[in-house]
């Protein structure tokens, strides 16, 4: 049995019908003998619409209360797709960001996180059950408020979930097929990489490449854990980003784990 964590982005829960397409990948997933974990984020263009909503009500909102307002996407969506889950047959519970135990620093907006403490979300993996957590979002204990880690978001939480739970690998699903060799919605002979080191894809990261975001691919080469970036409407490979020094330790986690679904 591996232990997966997979995150969803907005493109990939845009709607129903996408909530309920990522739901039976996450079913499949679970029942081929995995653990799943799930980080996912705001539906489609919910964010956005959530910060036009709030500069129609005041110019200057506050931090505090802007961090209260962005973290509802993250839980509409949780929600719905444990839902979905659940419909499917499988046992699926639902976390924010503060119950899944992602602590942050005091930072409004673009906090960072300083722990990960994911008990319950532990005790449902344990129990049969799938977890959901949303990404993007935390709690800082000192003043007890809901933070959030700013753009990109829901990627840290998903690497940080899986290093503190020692997941055999952490899946990111987009709405490409991996890590290119250019922009393949702008470069058509764009080359899909099998594979790339985190150093590489730092590089990638910090020349504009959106994929992943930097503080993600920083967290993951720091404590070690191997990503998968794939395509949410297909079951393609994607592109593995690895540790050099950890890519014998996931090629014989990854003998345990599913094949591509």
């Amino acid at each position: 049995m591996a232990l997966i964590v997979q995150k969803f982005g907005g493109s990939s829960v845009a709607d129903p019908e996408s909530i309920k397409r990522v739901a039976k990948r996450i079913v499949e997933t679970r029942k081929a003998g995995n653990e799943v974990v799930v980080a996912v984020s705001a539906m489609g263009d919910t964010t956005d619409e959530l910060l036009d909503l709030a500069a129609k009500v005041t110019p200057m909102p506050g931090g505090r209360e802007l961090d209260m307002l962005l973290t509802a996407g993250e839980r509409i969506s949780m929600a719905l797709l444990s839902m979905a889950i659940r419909g499917l047959g499988v046992e699926a519970r639902s976390y924010t960001g503060s119950q899944a135990g992602m602590i942050t620093d005091a930072q409004h907006g673009k906090a960072r996180i300083v722990d990960v403490t994911p008990g319950r979300v532990r005790e449902a993996l344990d129990q049969g059950a799938v977890a959901i957590v949303a990404g993007f979002q935390g709690f800082n204990r000192s003043t007890g408020d809901i933070t959030t880690l700013g753009r990109g978001g829901s990627d840290t939480t998903a690497v940080a979930l899986a290093a503190a739970l020692s997941a055999d690998v952490c899946e990111i699903y987009t709405d490409v097929d991996g890590i290119f060799t250019a922009d393949p919605r702008v470069v058509p002979r764009a080359k899909k990489l099998d594979r790339i080191t985190s150093e590489e894809m730092l590089e990638l990261a910090a020349a504009g490449s959106k994929v992943l975001y930097i503080r993600a691919v920083e967290y993951a080469r720091r404590h070690g854990v191997t990503l998968h970036v794939r395509s949410s409407f297909n079951n393609n490979e994607g592109t593995l980003v690895v540790n050099p020094k950890e890519e014998n330790t996931w090629k014989s986690r990854s003998s345990r784990a599913s094949p591509a679904i």
